[in-house]
């Protein structure tokens, strides 16, 4: 069944009954590109974990107007919010890691330059990139079926990121140097955290000035096991052991 986000002033009531209105870019989604007709169905998220099973009832030049049949609490949102931390990439690998986090649960998305990244922020092409990237976002929490459209923010500092981070209740450090603990370790000891940083490096890791200074934040210093994963592919991983641990 296909799946929008809505804004909650999207949804109003009617003399039939509960109405979504789905206008902009969707609606025509809806009536041209899937070329949809009255009587067949649609899911509708809120951004609030709310999610409505709606019959399409009608089409107008800006605005699809469906009847909610079924309202429901979405259970596709991990217990915790997950934020990943991930330095800048080549390439398009950061819109490989977006994806692959959107689909395993993550939050939020920030990235940040840190000593090693050879890609470095452009602040010029900044907000467009942003922009860019939150629409690879929405698509993935579509194709997932998340509750919420993760937030992808606009690249940081290092300094800024980690400033960023500390403010959860876990700050997890992906590292494979010395002065590592398991990741399950780290999370049956922290089993009933609300709020999961996760910092994930580029291409070359993480200096040691880095790792001095995270610590100093209160950061865990993680290992993600025997073998060395690729920085496209540790976002995923971690993200995966830690719904499992959590969730599963």
């Amino acid at each position: 069944m296909p799946r929008f986000f809505i804004r909650a002033d999207q949804v109003e009531n009617d003399e039939i009954g509960k109405i979504v209105n789905i206008i902009g870019e969707d609606a025509h989604h809806i009536s041209r590109s899937l070329r949809m007709t009255q009587g067949e169905m649609i899911t509708a998220c809120d951004m609030q974990k709310t999610v409505y099973e709606c019959e399409l009832i009608s089409f107008e030049q800006e605005r699809v107007r469906a009847r909610v049949i079924n309202e429901s609490k979405s259970d596709t949102e991990p217990p915790c919010q997950i934020r990943i931390y991930q330095a800048i990439p080549k390439g398009d690998k950061l819109e490989t890691v977006i994806q692959k986090s959107i689909e395993c649960g993550a939050y939020q998305i920030i990235p940040f330059s840190s000593e090693r990244c050879i890609a470095k922020i452009d602040k010029k092409d900044a907000s467009k990139k942003a922009l860019r990237h939150n629409k690879i976002a929405e698509s993935a929490a579509k194709q997932s079926g998340r509750g919420i459209i993760p937030e992808v923010l606009e690249a940081m500092s290092f300094k800024q990121a980690m400033a960023h981070a500390a403010k959860s209740d876990l700050m997890i450090f992906c590292y494979e140097g010395d002065g590592t603990r398991t990741l399950k370790e780290i999370l049956r000891e922290k089993s009933n955290v609300k709020d999961v940083s996760l910092i994930i490096g580029a291409e070359g890791g993480f200096s040691l000035n880095e790792v001095e200074y995270v610590k100093t934040l209160g950061a865990e210093l993680a290992g993600l096991g025997k073998r060395i994963l690729r920085c496209e592919t540790a976002g995923a991983f971690a993200l995966a052991c830690i719904v499992y641990e959590l969730e599963m």
